[in-house]
């Protein structure tokens, strides 16, 4: 059988297809440069996910406490979201007693904590950000019924008050040796200034900022203070997170980009301003 078509039909047929390929071609292209437009103009492109980090915080005011709403503040939290924010990372706040950072330190439950350099505890556990924004001054409190302090050798033969879980970079271990000196301990920066005031201890040993903090809400008539040592502060990261080297490098360098725009102010280094004669060298 043999099958003809319309002469119409066929005519028609052979000229689409001479034509129907570059035709097919050029509307290609057209579609694809349509679609690449759509999509930059108004699909936004999806960008990788940040990484989230989890910081631990501590009640240090006025660096870092905890709000009445339970919310996270304090000049050292305020640095470390500027921080983290020129770093590239979000944060995610986790408040702590002091006892309970070092272990989620040293375990890797938090990524990093706004703490203290040379703390014994975390020796090995933590990578230390080379710069050290802010400094801390640990001194003795006492009430005019008590000597001045002048020297280590004023705490023998005295109760010292102390705050628990802090290891004051080291000294608690040399007080806790010494037989001459009688610890006793509170949970807090406030509860320690009231033992104080009650004659429950000599003198305070705390750090200066959350006790001046303190003293500005509450009065406690005739404290003296007595600088024992400066501390510095540092960001402290769990070296169980693989990444923590690269963590403290970008922490460290964004650090530095804020101060040279001069969004934050500059460190104020690790050298120790003070320490009180006759203090062991060793802790």
């Amino acid at each position: 059988m043999t099958i003809r078509m319309k002469a119409g039909f066929s005519k028609g047929f052979r000229w689409r297809r001479r034509l129907s390929w570059p035709a097919l071609l050029i509307a290609l292209m057209a579609s694809l440069s349509g679609t690449v437009a759509a999509t930059t103009v108004d699909t936004p492109l999806m960008m990788a996910p940040r990484t989230e980090l989890t910081v631990a915080y501590v009640e240090f005011p006025p660096l870092e406490y905890i709000t009445e709403d339970g919310e996270p503040a304090g000049e050292f939290v305020e640095l470390t979201r500027k921080v983290a924010e020129e770093a590239g990372y979000d944060l995610k706040f986790i408040y702590l007693p002091i006892s309970r950072t070092y272990f989620y330190l040293r375990n890797g439950m938090v990524d990093m904590w706004m703490g203290l350099t040379g703390i014994p505890a975390l020796d090995g556990y933590v990578l230390e950000s080379a710069v050290s924004p802010i400094s801390a001054t640990l001194s003795v409190w006492s009430t005019p019924q008590t000597p001045p302090v002048t020297r280590y050798e004023s705490f023998h033969d005295k109760i010292l008050i102390l705050i628990s879980g802090y290891t004051y970079g080291g000294l608690l271990y040399q007080l806790e040796a010494d037989n001459d000196v009688s610890l006793t301990f509170a949970p807090n920066h406030l509860a320690a200034l009231k033992m104080l005031e009650r004659g429950r201890g000599h003198y305070l040993l705390d750090y200066q900022l959350p006790v001046r903090e303190i003293l500005k809400q509450e009065p406690f008539e005739g404290l003296r203070e007595q600088p024992v040592r400066t501390r510095h502060t540092s960001w402290l990261f769990t070296r169980n997170n693989p990444d923590s080297s690269a963590l403290r490098d970008a922490f460290d360098q964004a650090f530095r980009r804020l101060v040279a725009r001069g969004e934050v102010p500059p460190e104020e280094g690790r050298v120790p301003d003070f320490s009180l004669p006759g203090l062991p060298v060793d802790h």
